[in-house]
């Protein structure tokens, strides 16, 4: 009996351990968001942190890659170059440059539920990079469509519309607390004004539309660098950090910008770097080809729910009833396109699974002036798929 039993814990756990990994995850990412909120409001500057991020990632996967990667490393011609430094550029640069000012500007929970729009904004690039065929006589393809419509429309709504104060149970007191007060905490810099709301918004924007360009790239990076994806990593890292140098110089004037101290600024940097650069590719990676980027990405909105109930707790975040419609119009989209990009690895795992004589005769009767074509492939495969004892 208590073998039995232990045989089914051993069996649940290893069903569910991609499922506690993306959880754990969401929880990484969230630690990151408040972390980071509490070091910007703190007078760090977001190009500083980029730089110190990246090299402390360089710094931990490089030595792995090195150790693992070593042999049969691909040449690494202008070309792949050129496709390494421009997602160096989109990511560690344009994209958390832009989510760091948009941070600084609104606030954890309103940030990481805009990163939700990541999926569709993905969906639209792949489109007009004809990655993605629609044919809107199918189901799924219709869902894909609705759902990036939805979660556009819920970005604009959070963007546009930003409503009045929504009371927690365990904020009720402080939000009465502050509307007495308003004029005094707006003024503070408690709560952002509406113009810098606005800014946040289309800086975080930007900052998706920059992350889902990457992923668009990356899959092509990726055929080149498939065997070695802490070397594609490192390097990533390593012209983001270079590149983020570059920006900081530019935009940065004061030297003083550089110093940081045994404090929440080195606290940021390190997490940041060590846990959502470096062990949350690691482990989303193996994620990803165990279970398919549709099970990684179905587990984005938890980390806006952790971050809303973190940020209300250490931070006395206000939550404003336009960033909770959008939020919720946000994920209904997320999943509606994640359901359609899921139906259609159903049906293509299905197709890949027919026998070669069925697929000729299904191309036939799809395509009955293609007769040419269909009398080849079934021409090819006379024998039949299973052989008849009589």
């Amino acid at each position: 009996m208590v073998t039995q039993r232990l045989g089914y814990c051993a069996n649940f756990l290893e069903n569910s351990k991609h499922h506690f990994a993306m959880i754990a995850l969401q929880f990484g990412y969230a630690g990151m968001n408040i972390i980071t909120k509490v070091s910007l409001n703190h007078g760090m500057s977001h190009y500083v942190l980029v730089v110190y991020r990246h090299a402390i990632a360089t710094a931990v996967v490089a030595p792995f890659a090195f150790i693992f990667e070593r042999k049969a490393q691909p040449r690494i011609t202008f070309r792949i170059f050129m496709q390494i430094f421009i997602l160096a550029l989109l990511g560690p640069v344009i994209d958390q440059n832009f989510y760091y000012a948009g941070l600084k500007l609104t606030s954890p929970t309103f940030s990481c539920a805009m990163s939700n729009v990541l999926p569709a904004m993905t969906f639209i690039m792949a489109v007009l990079c004809r990655m993605e065929k629609l044919n809107m006589k199918k189901v799924r393809c219709q869902a894909k469509v609705v759902g990036t419509m939805v979660t556009v429309g819920g970005a604009m709504v959070m963007t546009l519309y930003k409503g009045p104060l929504v009371e927690m149970v365990w904020t009720k007191h402080a939000l009465h607390q502050n509307q007495t007060n308003n004029a005094t905490t707006t003024n503070n810099g408690t709560t952002p004004s509406d113009k810098d709301w606005l800014i946040g918004s289309i800086f975080l924007i930007i900052a998706t539309l920059a992350w889902a360009c990457l992923f668009v790239l990356q899959a092509k990076a990726i055929e080149t660098y498939k065997n070695h994806q802490l070397s594609l990593t490192s390097l990533m890292c390593f012209l983001g950090t270079i590149q983020a140098i570059a920006v900081t110089f530019v935009m940065e004037h004061d030297p003083s910008v550089w110093s940081i101290g045994w404090d929440m600024n080195l606290l940021a940097a390190a997490y940041a770097g060590i846990v959502t650069s470096s062990i949350s590719y690691y482990v989303q990676g193996l994620v990803i080809k165990k279970k398919g980027p549709v099970f990684a990405t179905a587990f984005s909105p938890l980390m806006m729910i952790i971050v809303a109930i973190m940020g209300s707790f250490i931070l006395a975040e206000h939550i404003f009833l336009g960033g909770v419609v959008g939020a919720i119009l946000i994920v209904i989209g997320l999943y509606s396109v994640l359901w359609g990009k899921h139906k259609e690895e159903v049906e293509n795992k299905v197709v890949e699974d027919i026998p070669l004589p069925l697929k000729g005769a299904m191309l036939q009767a799809n395509n009955p002036d293609s007769n040419n074509i269909s009398s080849l492939v079934i021409n090819v495969t006379t024998e039949p798929p299973f052989k008849s004892n009589s």
